[in-house]
């Protein structure tokens, strides 16, 4: 598989995670060969998302299709991920992002995790850490706090359950999400979503009072090595998390750019 048809697997993994919350939550929703828009709309100061699926050889074309896109909406806020980096949205009032790698996970076992859950582990500082998928409400709801919390996600704080991840997303096909737990409280989390083609992993997230313990990598371990190892992993990497996603066999394809408006005047 070259490196083109990865990165286009992990584009279109992110385009198809929003289009799964815009059909829960019910929000609109765009798609056109090359991007995928979902108009998130609890309130009116909620970021729009866009994601760039394929290249294009006329960026102010596209452009174009955005500025109507956003007017036809009465976008405020919106968060646009370019993944082929010709975009120059400084006229829409949006900043640029620092860029972040797009890396994928070839298929294959993951080491060092248990065949069957929970994956129990001993942390950094004493504890033993439990992972485990969350398979009733009560757990997905400790997951999505987990999120808000520590990733953080602060338009949804402070937390009201349900509010960021509706309970019905556990339910969607694809979605799974996956708890760690540290003597038994809350201490990590991520999600991933498969597509039947990859599966792509959001939202890792460590509470505060429980990072430098090495949460993430055992949720994510458990995460990789129990939802579909014989697909390929994407992800988005920060600079704080790509030397983890590194070691786990992660490699880049391509680096992001990301743009965001917050509000109509920059």
């Amino acid at each position: 598989m070259n490196t083109n048809s990865r990165l286009e697997q992990a584009n279109d993994n992110a385009a198809a995670f929003w289009l799964a919350q815009a059909r829960v939550h019910g929000w609109r929703f765009r798609t056109r060969p090359g991007w995928t828009a979902v108009r998130c709309a609890r309130t009116p100061e909620d970021a729009h998302r866009v994601v760039v699926t394929r290249p294009y050889t006329e960026p102010g074309l596209l452009e174009r299709e955005l500025e109507d896109l956003l007017s036809e909406w009465e976008t405020i806020r919106f968060t646009l991920e370019d993944p082929y980096g010709g975009l120059d949205l400084t006229r829409f009032g949006a900043t640029r992002m620092p860029i972040m790698p797009v890396m994928t996970r070839e298929p294959g076992p993951v080491e060092g995790v248990s065949a069957t859950l929970p994956a129990l582990v001993a942390v950094h500082g004493g504890g033993s850490l439990t992972v485990d998928e969350a398979l009733d409400g009560d757990t997905f709801a400790q997951v999505e706090r987990a999120i808000v919390d520590g990733f953080p996600l602060p338009a949804r704080q402070p937390w009201t359950r349900g509010d960021a991840l509706p309970e019905r997303l556990w339910g969607e096909p694809g979605w799974r999400a996956w708890l760690g737990r540290v003597d038994g409280v809350t201490a990590g989390t991520c999600l991933t979503y498969d597509d039947g083609q990859a599966t792509g992993v959001y939202w890792v997230a460590t509470l505060p009072a429980q990072r430098g313990r090495g949460v993430a990598r055992a949720v994510l371990q458990a995460a990789l090595a129990h939802a579909h190892p014989d697909r390929p992993a994407t992800l988005v990497a920060t600079s704080l998390g790509e030397p983890l996603y590194r070691k786990l066999g992660f490699t880049e394809q391509a680096r992001t750019c990301w743009w965001t408006r917050t509000s109509v005047d920059g």
